[in-house]
């Protein structure tokens, strides 16, 4: 049965009443496990982020790229960075206004 193909009725006798061999084929349930999947995909992310990596530190260099992107705004940069702020496209940052 094509998957395009509607559902066939619960009456899969052919016009002669034997069953039609187009209709023999019955919906199954199909599952598949990706646990070991998952579990070796994790360890490859793992091996290529390798022994250095330390992700405290990363995320204190994000947060400096942060204040360094938001820093030095003139008035009318400051007033689009406040109204992305209040309309919540941008997280509050520090006293809510970008860094000087």
């Amino acid at each position: 049965m094509a998957p395009h193909d509607p559902t066939p009725s619960s009456d899969a006798s052919g016009a002669s009443g034997a069953p039609d061999a187009s209709d023999a084929s019955e919906l199954v349930d199909f599952s598949v496990d990706l646990t070991s999947q998952e579990v070796l995909r994790r360890a490859q992310v793992m091996a290529a982020l390798g022994p250095d990596w330390d992700p405290v530190e990363v995320l204190l260099g994000e947060e400096a790229a942060y204040d360094l992107l938001y820093s030095g705004l003139d008035a009318d940069q400051q007033r689009i960075y406040d109204d992305l702020v209040a309309a919540g496209v941008l997280p509050a940052r520090g006293d809510g206004r970008a860094a000087a």
